[in-house]
């Protein structure tokens, strides 16, 4: 059983509640969206083929509990399923980032999904699946990535009418260099929002390096 992958490494994780932990990461290789402030155009193509097996022993020396599996879109691989299996029974954390176009339900329960809402700025809104909303475990994670104001009012008025908040760990992220933002945390702070604020910690720490 073979996956595309791009790259594997260790770093710290960057986002979610897990901010700030060291985390191993498996990136694959293939995305079915185009957002256009997209940070990892380079995996869009090419990759290594690799077994589950390989990928896994990959990991091992970084020893490292927390795993994320990461894109690219990973949910385009089916065998992602099947990866994320093998974690888990090897007692890994498993966290896997999905743009949140394709159905989540395949996953294996354990698994922590870091889901995106697509905001207008990103292009990619009309591409959502909301059914993926109903989908989710009280463990998974929402997260919007901001731009502008007409993402901020769009995604408040998502979270009002969802009620997403309720259920799930809501993150708010600032799109890199683009959106400010400790403007994104003054809005966040004047309407009391029930969300978290995020700044992708990985690109403080090495900017836009790959494999970071």
């Amino acid at each position: 059983m073979m996956m595309t992958i791009t790259e594997i490494f260790k770093s710290i994780q960057g986002e979610s509640t897990y901010a700030g932990l060291p985390c191993s990461f498996i990136r694959t290789t293939g995305c079915n969206l185009r957002c256009v402030w997209c940070d990892t155009e380079y995996a869009f193509y090419g990759g290594k083929q690799m077994t589950i097996s390989e990928i896994v022993a990959s990991i091992e020396p970084h020893q490292c509990n927390l795993v994320e599996i990461t894109g690219g879109e990973p949910l385009l691989q089916s065998e992602v399923s099947q990866l994320a299996e093998e974690l888990i029974r090897k007692k890994y954390t498993v966290l896997i980032e999905t743009g949140g176009a394709l159905d989540i339900s395949a996953l294996p329960k354990a698994v922590i999904k870091i889901m995106d809402i697509k905001c207008p700025d990103s292009g990619m809104m009309q591409e959502m699946d909301w059914s993926n909303l109903e989908k989710l475990t009280p463990q998974d994670e929402v997260k919007f990535v901001i731009n502008s104001r007409i993402d901020y009012d769009w995604a408040v008025k998502i979270l009002n009418d969802s009620q997403l908040h309720r259920r799930n760990v809501v993150l708010f992220s600032p799109v890199y260099r683009k959106m400010q933002p400790e403007v994104l945390a003054e809005w966040i702070l004047k309407d009391n929002l029930p969300v978290r604020f995020q700044i992708q910690l990985h690109k403080v720490l090495w900017g836009e390096t790959p494999g970071k």
